[in-house]
């Protein structure tokens, strides 16, 4: 992490240093809601310092291994209790697994960087989940409850089969996630292979189903060996072409469409993200899913979406803040918003500031066109300014000074006034 930067009228500390702060703490608070139930030894050493001589030896044991790559522990207090803290969280986490064989590490940045660097770990304050010959990095608030359904996630199969109409409603009701689906002629199918090989490179992220069902097949409108992509939010999927396919052009495909038009952040992806911002910056939409004007926002943003899903430069995150109670202070303080009704707005990545669509004081929302041309205009601007260009905000920076005599005189005598200004 880096000091904070500062510009323009409204300054205001980066948001990735407040945002790490808060969230992390948010992690202890969210341990701490349960009560203090704080975790008795049940005769298991399934947390280990990892070093180079045992890290071998210990991951060898576990189907799955969870390895926190933390920062090194100095002599304070402070962060020697923040650390047990930490201890504590993973003491949790494994209580919730008693049946599978899941242990944890512990690497520290300074003591431990050879094993870190072995096991290709390049970012401390990390957690790297090890599952057979697969890496997943979890990007997620370091809380035990999001931990622990992130890792039951992880421990399910790469693809899901569906096989009756049952299961085809609980696809459909998948709407916050991308998913693909795809028929094959059965589970020793070669192109079942590669489509299960593609899913092993994304899971849990990405959510892929299969069915070797005509009747379930013949409800999605599937060929067989095509595979269907759904953005989130999108009741329509996209048939990717060329096919049967192999797991490589699927991974390509996938690579390629992997920022959708609108998509929720939520507890377990928070960081992945937050980094995957456009030029730098996001357009954030915070809305309410329980309330009902919370609701009424998110469809018409919703229905932006679904307008412009072929619109590369358009990509909208959706926030609820109920989600992030911990959060909602800072983010009203900072962006000087009220978070008890639904906001629009562009924020920069590095330092916070923004631009909010201006809602009315009625009852009345935007529509969506309304909510179209405004997000069309901040698409357009070349640089991030304080307020929306006006509309004759066309000249170029370099030739302001080329305006008629009148104004040229005007202006140096501003420059004089200012002189004066600045010798007083």
């Amino acid at each position: 992490l880096t000091f904070p930067s500062f510009k323009c009228y409204n300054q205001v500390p980066g948001w990735n240093l407040v945002f790490l702060g808060l969230l992390l703490t948010f992690g202890q608070l969210s341990w701490g809601q349960k009560g203090m139930d704080i975790p008795e030894y049940d005769g298991k050493d399934r947390v280990h310092d990892l070093n180079v001589k045992n890290y071998k030896s210990v991951m060898k044991k576990y189907d799955v291994m969870v390895v926190y790559y933390h920062e090194h522990v100095g002599s304070s207090k402070v962060s020697q209790k923040q650390f047990q803290i930490e201890e504590l969280l993973a003491a949790q986490v494994l209580e919730d697994f008693d049946d599978e064989d899941i242990g944890i590490g512990l690497l520290d940045e300074k003591t431990d960087k050879a094993v870190a660097k072995k096991l290709g770990l390049d970012e401390a304050d990390s957690i790297y989940i090890f599952i057979e010959d697969e890496v997943i990095e979890y990007d997620g608030e370091l809380a035990a409850d999001t931990l622990v359904e992130f890792l039951f996630d992880v421990i399910e199969d790469p693809v899901e089969i569906i096989d009756n109409v049952r299961e085809l409603k609980g696809f459909h009701n998948i709407e916050e996630d991308i998913k693909l689906v795809g028929f094959f002629k059965s589970q020793k199918s070669e192109h079942y292979h590669e489509y299960e090989d593609a899913a092993e490179e994304f899971h849990p992220h990405i959510k892929f189903f299969a069915t070797f069902s005509p009747k379930v097949a013949k409800s999605l409108d599937l060929k067989l060996n095509e595979v269907d992509f759904y953005e989130p939010f999108m009741d329509e999927p996209v048939v990717i072409p060329g096919k049967p396919y192999s797991e490589k052009e699927l991974v390509e495909f996938i690579e390629d469409n992997d920022r959708p038009t609108l998509r929720k952040m939520q507890p377990h992806n928070m960081y992945e993200i937050w980094e995957d911002a456009l030029d730098g910056e996001h357009i954030i939409a915070f809305a309410e899913e329980g309330d009902p004007d919370g609701f009424e926002f998110l469809e018409i943003v919703k229905e932006v979406a679904e307008d412009n899903t072929d619109n590369p430069n358009l990509s909208i995150v959706w926030i609820d803040p109920d989600d992030f109670p911990l959060l909602v202070p800072y983010w009203e303080k900072t962006f000087d918003i009220d978070l008890s009704s639904p906001q629009i707005g562009v924020v920069e990545v590095d330092d916070a500031e923004s631009i909010w669509f201006d809602m009315d004081d009625g009852d009345d929302m935007p529509t969506v066109d309304e909510l179209e041309d405004w997000l069309e205009d901040v698409l357009k601007m070349s640089t991030f300014n304080c307020d929306l260009p006006d509309d004759d905000d066309d000249d170029d920076d370099d030739d302001d000074d080329d305006d008629d005599d009148d104004d040229d005189d005007d202006d140096d005598d501003d420059d004089d006034d200012d002189d004066d200004d600045d010798d007083d």
